[in-house]
């Protein structure tokens, strides 16, 4: 038995076996295992005939006077909606009016939801975007006339992730904004949880369209309104896809901080909704624990610790390993040989240049600390790059005042100022000893002001210990 014939069979464990049937209720009760025969005979041909399937469903409906489950319990009998769509159509129009009275809001949901699953490509062939929009059309229409909003609004929700992932954008600014108008103002109790929660879903939606788009500034606006909703009670996947997007919001302002913070939160959320987007997420936290140069290994914490050994994240892990010993080579190597589990995704992708460029920057300030001249190509051959890319490099080393020197771009050559250096650390070295000395001085002379005896706090004879290199 499917979950089809679970559902409908469920309530017929209250059946009363010492009752003595009339006639009359025993012609019912034939009448009714004529029914459940036709059923099960359709339903044994769905695979093999699905046309002499459809025939025998349509027999039930017709044979039936009265509505009742038989007619609605197995919502496949459309399944050729992606070749018929409009016989489809309009045998699920003709359905939508037995969820009034004839089957229970729980059964009619699930049955609804399975439908529009099925049509919207989650089961099979996807149909044309206008026959999509009739099915979700005539379903709201429907619901709206039974008033049932909760139904209504789960799937208005629906179709809004729907035309997310068919990335018919237009559509969802349209639909968002009518899910925005139908959330209404806040009210009290469990109004006010419900709406807080409703409201999440539409942001979620929301952020992964202006996330997709690129509209920053948008992304942005929602992420903060998200954090300003009080009294909700999200699903954990939810957070997770707002959290996500905020972590690739302050990953493109460069605040890695912010998006290390933010990822793990997404991780954590997906990891408790048991999604699979978990692991990518777990990725991104990797990724943007290593642009802001953290010695913490990301997988020290008891959430991520599990995922260590994962496949899909053992790349990752190596690379964490070859970032924190400064091993350049290592890196490339690992980023090379895991093409599938690292490079393949666009995003990571896309900050994989800024991450070797600081793993060759640092690289390159142990590799100059012995020297005071360096041809270019000499360095260049070191990092195994372009000579272009390493006087780049060094331009924005200088720049920062992290390399003191100059380039020579005849010799092309860097000429590092050893002399300059040393003569920053001894003038350092004096500006101390000065302020030391007006340190005592200062001290002397107000005890002597004071009329008390001053001891020195530098005695004559003391010197600092630089002193002697002059």
């Amino acid at each position: 038995m499917d979950d089809d014939d679970a559902d409908y069979m469920q309530g017929s464990d209250d059946e009363d076996y010492g009752f003595d049937y009339s006639d009359g209720e025993d012609a019912e009760e034939s009448g009714s295992a004529d029914v459940e025969n036709l059923y099960y005979k359709a339903k044994s041909k769905k695979e093999e005939n699905p046309e002499g399937a459809l025939k025998d469903f349509r027999v039930i409906v017709d044979q039936e006077k009265e509505k009742g489950d038989w007619q609605v319990a197995n919502p496949d009998y459309s399944s050729d909606s992606s070749q018929r769509p409009n016989d489809a159509l309009e045998t699920y129009t003709q359905l939508l009016t037995y969820t009034k009275s004839a089957v229970t809001r729980n059964y009619s949901e699930k049955t609804i939801n399975g439908i529009l699953d099925y049509v919207g490509g989650g089961k099979g062939g996807p149909v044309e975007v206008d026959i999509l929009e009739k099915f979700y059309q005539v379903t709201k229409d429907a619901l709206e006339e039974a008033k049932n909003d909760r139904l209504s609004a789960k799937t208005n929700l629906k179709l809004a992730k729907l035309w997310l992932d068919r990335k018919e954008y237009s559509r969802l600014s349209k639909l968002i904004r009518d899910l925005h108008l139908a959330t209404g103002p806040a009210g009290d109790g469990d109004d006010q949880s419900q709406r807080g929660t409703q409201l999440l879903e539409i942001y979620a939606l929301e952020i992964q369209m202006y996330n997709e788009t690129r509209n920053f500034k948008k992304l942005k606006e929602i992420y903060n309104a998200t954090n300003n909703v009080r009294s909700a009670i999200p699903h954990p996947r939810i957070m997770g896809v707002i959290k996500e997007c905020g972590g690739k919001m302050w990953m493109g302002e460069r605040q890695w901080n912010k998006a290390s913070e933010d990822f793990f939160e997404s991780f954590r959320n997906y990891d408790e909704a048991g999604s699979p987007q978990r692991i990518q997420v777990l990725k991104y936290l990797v990724l943007a624990n290593m642009l802001m140069g953290s010695e913490v290994n990301p997988f020290d914490s008891q959430e991520t610790k599990p995922y260590k050994s994962d496949p899909e994240i053992k790349a990752m892990t190596d690379l964490v390993d070859a970032y924190q010993r400064r091993e350049v080579h290592s890196a490339e190597k690992i980023l090379r040989d895991n093409r599938s589990t690292i490079m393949d995704d666009s995003f990571i992708r896309s900050y994989i240049g800024e991450l070797l460029r600081s793993l060759r920057t640092q690289y390159m300030i142990d590799l100059i600390k012995p020297y005071s001249r360096l041809e270019l190509g000499f360095l260049a051959k070191q990092l195994n790059v372009e000579i272009q890319e390493v006087e780049d490099l060094l331009i924005g080393l200088i720049l920062e005042g992290k390399v003191e020197g100059r380039i020579d771009q005849v010799g092309m050559r860097l000429e590092l100022d050893r002399k300059q250096s040393l003569e920053k650390k001894r003038y350092a070295t004096l500006q101390k000893w000065t302020e030391n000395l007006e340190a005592v001085h200062g001290s002397v002379t107000g005890k002597a002001g004071s009329g008390g005896r001053a001891e020195p706090a530098m005695q004559i004879g003391d010197y600092p210990r630089d002193a002697d290199r002059w």
